[in-house]
């Protein structure tokens, strides 16, 4: 059975045939990020001046980080933004992860990071497949943003026997590619980040409402697990708005849990 457990913004913790996966880990105390405004050189604009003062994370961690981290068996990081894993002022990632645990990254630039970082394990996710135990993961394509990508990121799908399709779109917009993905795959549950989160100059980041209305479309028999909410300060949807949003184009084959919660399929 697998199980996916919300634990605060794009922070997953997934039991998939019988591993456990800690996907994308930011594990930083509430507003320990700091704000847009603290990034030197202000790298990132948001459209509204009073969301670069706003800290993130927005809320504290749900549980204990021990909690969180205990029976990990691989850790999932679809990239390496901030507001994805915990980021030192020296580039390095992942301060409090355990370092032997196998992290599953999109590309030799990543793995290079993880590796500087301390990480003994690193395996770069095949578009033909990466074998784990009994499952299979396999890197899909995404797009972080409507006008410029805003860095490279990835989707991941997960297959096993006796297991449902399980995809990971990641922090991608909707496009042709995770259409593509979603007809391929035809996965049971899929998991989108979807706050709408803007920057200036790469436009909006992530999935609105419209975009989860293209998956639900897409794939009308699998069920959508809506992550990446309500802790990031450029986001422009909540959770509650996301609802109304939902119902007014009704789409109901979703979840939305709150921080902490599990759902099972």
């Amino acid at each position: 059975m697998m199980e996916i457990q919300q634990i605060r913004n794009a922070t997953n913790k997934i039991t998939y045939a019988g591993k456990t996966f800690l996907v994308d880990p930011w594990l930083v105390k509430k507003g320990g990020m700091g704000a847009m405004a603290d990034i030197p050189g202000h790298a990132y604009q948001v459209p509204d001046p009073v969301k670069m003062q706003i800290a993130m994370p927005i809320f504290d961690l749900p549980l204990p980080v021990t909690d969180i981290l205990a029976g990990v068996d691989g850790y999932i990081f679809t990239h390496l933004h901030a507001d994805h894993i915990d980021l030192a002022a020296d580039g390095t990632v992942g301060a409090p992860l355990d370092k032997g645990t196998p992290a599953f990254v999109q590309d030799e630039e990543d793995a290079a990071i993880c590796r500087k970082s301390g990480f003994t394990d690193v395996r770069i996710v095949a578009a033909a497949g990466t074998a784990f135990g009994a499952i299979t993961l396999t890197r899909v394509p995404s797009r972080h943003g409507t006008l410029v990508p805003c860095g490279n990121t990835m989707g991941v799908v997960l297959t096993a026997a006796q297991e449902k399709t399980l995809y990971i779109s990641g922090d991608t917009i909707w496009y042709p590619d995770v259409q593509a993905t979603l007809r391929r795959f035809q996965p049971a549950v899929v998991t989108v980040n979807a706050c709408a989160a803007e920057e200036s100059t790469c436009g909006r980041l992530i999935m609105n409402d419209e975009d989860v209305a293209c998956v639900a479309a897409t794939v009308p028999d699998a069920t959508i697990f809506i992550t990446h909410m309500d802790n990031v300060s450029h986001a422009s949807i909540t959770r509650y708005t996301m609802r109304g949003l939902l119902a007014k184009r009704q789409v109901t084959n979703y979840v939305m849990p709150e921080d902490g919660e599990s759902v099972c399929f």
